[in-house]
């Protein structure tokens, strides 16, 4: 019965064998064990992935050396349990990593290297309301994703996000760039040892879009915004991927000159005469509904994409570029913050076009799933660099950063979810499966 634990393993125990009579499920796997190589991990058949365990074990800070990779973790049952609601609770086995044994992290990002003081931050998980969210298991994740590929498509949290995943995944082993190009806006990383890639395509409006003035009213930048053109850099790109994780927001805040059907019907805070102000909902609204659309009209594309919803940003005393900054060292409980505002907004906005584009999805036989970080994030007030993202003495012009996330630190809890999210979508389309035999 390797093949069931295989599979348990990679999907948790609610599985679709409740499903089918025994003696079907027996003769299922009876064939996979003859017809199939057994899964199992590189770490117990690669030369390499067996010294960089080795050289780990050697690091005390490596929490994932108790974690055993043909472990069966518990899994939430997605019939009974929202797992992106819930409460921070203390972890003191986290981190995972750290900035001296991770080599992706961004320099804004890496806070502990720039003299952050505190290390409580890096500390906590995230407890879903009613059920258990399994801390990430990077062998599991890589075996769910063999042979696949992943794409990052947004602004730069996105990045952020995927420097995260590299960081986890590099317990098992470290990835190879395997860019087309040279800029960083582009990369592809490739884990051999699975035949994985994950690449991000920057794109932080999603549509066309290009400055006009490197100022603008607000010293960042005025922008002309194509709210029904997508980006080509990354529509063009994602076609053979087989999970697209899309995001963005922050960069639909600065000032911006909309445009449709190439004739320019409004703006944001552009401070031009006779050009309406629409604010910049209408374009947030409008950049996300074209990017949808853009996924659903291609036809060749049959991977899973996934919203990741806003990640809330913290200023405090002050707007971003007026003295704003995010000094606390500890996350909120959510009976002491109700996100409200733009940030509220922004996250609804998303919400109602999800849904408008999950229909049109279902319609055409894709999928979209939504990874809801949003209320989780709002949390975490603790979570971003401030001004640890470079040296004191450092002549440079940089705003406190409320925006990004510490690495390690809250955002890691991304994979979390996403894992999660994958093993579900793993049962569920096993379900799918075996309702379609038999019929």
């Amino acid at each position: 019965m390797k093949s069931l634990a295989t599979f348990e393993l990679l999907f948790g125990k609610n599985s679709p064998k409740q499903m089918i009579p025994k003696i079907a499920l027996l003769a299922i796997f009876a064939v996979l064990i003859f017809v199939a190589t057994p899964i199992s991990y590189p770490f117990f058949r690669n030369s390499s992935s067996i010294s960089l365990k080795n050289n780990l074990s050697k690091n005390p800070a490596s929490a994932f050396d108790a974690l055993d990779q043909s472990t069966s973790l518990p899994s939430t049952d997605i019939k009974e349990c929202d797992i992106f609601s819930g409460e921070w609770v203390p972890n003191p086995k986290a981190p995972y990593y750290s900035n001296s044994t991770c080599w992706a992290i961004h320099e804004h990002q890496n806070c502990m290297k720039y003299g952050r003081p505190d290390s409580e931050f890096m500390k906590w998980r995230w407890k879903p309301n009613g059920c258990e969210l399994p801390m990430f298991n990077p062998f599991q994740f890589l075996e769910i994703v063999r042979g696949k590929s992943m794409a990052f498509v947004g602004d730069s949290v996105g990045r952020n996000q995927m420097q995260s995943m590299i960081c986890l995944l590099s317990r098992v082993e470290w990835p190879i760039d395997a860019s087309y190009t040279s800029d960083e806006n582009f990369k592809r990383w490739h884990y051999p040892s699975y035949n994985f890639t994950m690449a991000i395509f920057t794109t932080p409006f999603l549509v066309k879009a290009k400055a006009t003035n490197s100022d603008g009213p607000t010293k960042s930048g005025l922008f002309n915004v194509y709210l029904d053109e997508v980006d080509d850099k990354w529509i063009t790109q994602i076609q053979d991927f087989n999970y697209v994780i899309l995001n963005g927001g922050h960069w639909l805040m600065r000032p911006m000159i909309f445009y449709q059907k190439q004739n320019i019907t409004g703006c944001h805070f552009c401070q031009i005469p006779n050009i309406k102000d629409l604010n910049m909902y209408h374009g947030y609204r409008q950049a996300f509904k074209t990017a949808f659309k853009a996924i659903n009209n291609l036809e060749n594309f049959k991977g899973l994409t996934i919203l990741r919803t806003f990640a809330p940003s913290h200023f405090e005393n002050g707007l971003w570029n007026q003295g704003g900054d995010c000094k606390r060292t500890k996350p909120f409980r959510s009976s002491e913050a109700q996100m409200e505002g733009v940030n509220l907004e922004f996250y609804m906005i998303q919400l109602e076009e999800f849904k408008i584009a999950e229909r049109e999805a279902k319609k055409k036989g894709k999928k979209l799933r939504l990874l809801d970080t949003t209320q989780a994030m709002w949390l975490r007030p603790d979570g971003h660099p401030s001004r640890y993202g470079h040296w004191p003495q450092e002549n440079v012009t940089l705003y406190n950063d409320c925006v990004h996330w510490c690495l390690p630190g809250p955002i890691d809890t991304w994979s979390d979810f996403l894992l999660e999210m994958l093993k579900m979508e793993g049962r569920r389309s096993a379900g799918e499966r075996v309702h379609l035999e038999a019929n």
